[in-house]
């Protein structure tokens, strides 16, 4: 049991998110979080949930000094429980919360990884992400000037840390996001 519902979790996302680009991003790494969770046998809610929370409060805390320590409290008063907010707190290095448990170690390693798929399926003619492949990626991952602010980098560590290739993890969030892809307005021009 979760303390909070999924339906309670989007609530709050629509509560503090108003753009849609931001609301896509946490839909995506709620999406991957899923998968994981399936992967691994946990819980998919239990897991889902904090990937969807995760950036919550940037549009209300939009630095690093403030998100995500500032909505902690925001979170607890609305019923998430204590340890979701710590996976929340734990990826944002800033925070010092320490990544300790799968949970943590697997909503880091999807959080960037996002917004890299995201960006390399909008740039394919189709802009569709049913179509996408990891060679794709892998072509625009060795262009340092494309999605210059994804830290490729801390995916890598995140991949690592996690205990998945690199490759193959980068599959599984395709994966996970196609099941979402009208969500994400990522399911092509046809459909545009």
């Amino acid at each position: 049991m979760t303390g909070i519902t999924r339906d309670e979790a989007w609530d709050i996302v629509c509560k503090y998110v108003d753009g849609q680009g931001l609301r896509r991003h946490m839909l995506a790494v709620e999406a991957a979080m899923r998968y994981y969770a399936s992967i691994f046998g946990e819980d998919l809610d239990e897991w889902g949930i904090p990937g969807l929370l995760h950036d919550f409060d940037w549009e209300i805390h939009p630095s690093l000094e403030t998100h995500p320590a500032h909505g902690a409290s925001i979170l607890l008063d609305c019923g998430v429980p204590k340890d979701m907010v710590r996976t929340i707190l734990s990826h944002a290095p800033q925070t010092g919360v320490r990544r300790e448990s799968l949970r943590d170690r697997a909503l880091y390693a999807c959080d960037e990884l996002t917004g890299l798929i995201t960006a390399v399926t909008l740039v394919r003619p189709s802009k569709s992400i049913s179509d996408l492949k990891v060679k794709s990626v892998r072509k625009k991952w060795k262009n340092a000037a494309f999605a210059s602010g994804v830290n490729r980098a801390e995916i890598e560590s995140g991949a690592m840390d996690l205990g998945v290739e690199l490759w193959v993890h980068i599959a599984n969030v395709i994966e996970a996001m196609r099941s979402v892809a009208s969500e994400l307005g990522l399911e092509g021009t046809e459909h545009n």
